[in-house]
Formats: structure tokens, sequence, C-alpha cells
């Protein structure tokens, strides 16, 4: 078996889980070439190799941070729908927040009109305890719960952020903004150079999804020093 480092990244459990499978190759960013390793009937091929050790410096990356208490927002919206639940159960059991619904612009960049929302959807709650609340604040209360409830108890802007899908741009661009660390997983039509530590791998398919964020996550929880768990 071949492993890289103290975080069992083989191999092996990455081309049974398709990390490897890339897009089209008439859909791929020429920036990609680097990472990708061939062509197969008509796709690109992800280096692996590469994928490895980029993933076993993000573990690193982020174990290092997770034991000084920084914070972390992992991403994943409805452009990648079967992504949305392994993102939330993995930032659960690493007791991170997440965005796995929908990026509402300005998450970040306006992070005090945020603050203003996730208040607006405590007192909210807290309402509900006591007494009936009428339709349209019930509807309100859905639609904060569904848009910031994996964000309540964020009280600071992340230190970093972990995107599943590039293509979050939006998310993505924020970060930037702000200079908030960003680790990525990029697909063969990405652009290695946006995000701080990029991970080439199928960012398509929910099986490669979870094998990356599952190592992601047990290098927060060993951070934190709580019991890992599986997405």
């Amino acid at each position: 078996m071949t492993k890289v480092g103290y975080w069992n990244i083989t191999l092996e459990e990455m081309l049974e889980a398709g990390v490897h499978l890339g897009h089209d190759t008439r859909k791929w960013n020429p920036r990609m070439a680097p990472y990708i390793y061939a062509k197969c009937k008509g796709i690109h091929i992800t280096n692996l190799t590469r994928t490895a050790r980029f993933l076993s410096e993000a573990c690193d990356l982020i174990f290092d941070a997770a034991s000084r208490g920084k914070q972390f927002l992992i991403v994943g919206t409805n452009k990648k729908n079967k992504a949305a639940a392994s993102v939330a159960r993995a930032a659960i059991r690493a007791r991170c927040h997440y965005v796995n619904k929908k990026w509402l612009g300005g998450l970040l960049t306006n992070w005090y009109i945020t603050e203003t929302r996730l208040q607006k959807f405590m007192d909210l709650r807290r309402t509900r305890r006591f007494k009936r609340l009428p339709t349209r604040l019930n509807r309100e209360l859905s639609r904060l719960k569904r848009y910031l409830g994996g964000i309540q108890y964020m009280t600071k802007l992340p230190d970093i952020v972990i995107i599943v899908d590039q293509q979050e741009d939006q998310a993505l661009k924020e970060c930037l903004t702000l200079g908030i660390t960003t680790i990525c997983l990029i697909d063969t039509n990405c652009d290695p150079d946006l995000a701080d530590l990029s991970i080439p791998a199928n960012d398509d398919t929910i099986v490669s999804i979870r094998v990356i964020l599952n190592k992601l996550v047990f290098a927060i929880c060993e951070g934190y020093s709580i019991p890992p768990f599986r997405t």
C-alpha cells in the first residue's frame, strides 16, 4: 500500500473512488496540465501522486491550524447537490462552520450584515420557543435556517475556508479579497493558481468528494483533539 505521511492517504483508495477522473478533454483549463497524467477515452486523468502530495500538505496545514484553535468554514452548495449532505456531516463532526445550500453574496465581505442576519435568526428561534410565530416570520426563520444554519455559531470571519468546488467563485473571490486562507478541490477544468492550496481531484462524484473530506476532517479532529468520524 502506498501511503503519504500520517494521514493514511493511499493511491489505491483514491483510484477506487474515482478521484483521478477528470472532465472531457475539450473542457479543461491548460493551467491544469502539470496535474494531468494522461488522456483516456476522451477524458483527462489526474495524476494521483500529485493529489496525494497536495492533500497531505493540506492535512498538515489544517492540523497545525486546528491545534492553534483556528476556525474553519467548509463550502459546498447546491451547485453540487450531491456534496451538500457530505459537507454538512463533515463540518458538524469536525466542529466546523459550513455553507451547503446557497452562498449569499457578501457573506464574508459584508460580515456586519451577516452578523445582523444571524442575530435575527437567533432572535426568531428564541421567540418561537415561547410563543407561536406568524406565518410570515415562520417563513423568514425557515429561510434563515436554510442559508445560515451552518454558520449560526460563527462569531468572526473564519481563518481557513475549504471549498469543495472551485466553481464556488463568489466564495473564493470573497476569501481572496479578505486574505482568508483557502483550500480548494480542483478538477481538470479549474485554475490551480487561485486558491492558497489546491488539491487536484474529481469534484463531481460523491465518493471522490467523501474521500478528500474524510482526510481533511480527520486532520481537523486530530488538531482539535476530538474523536474523528467518517463522512
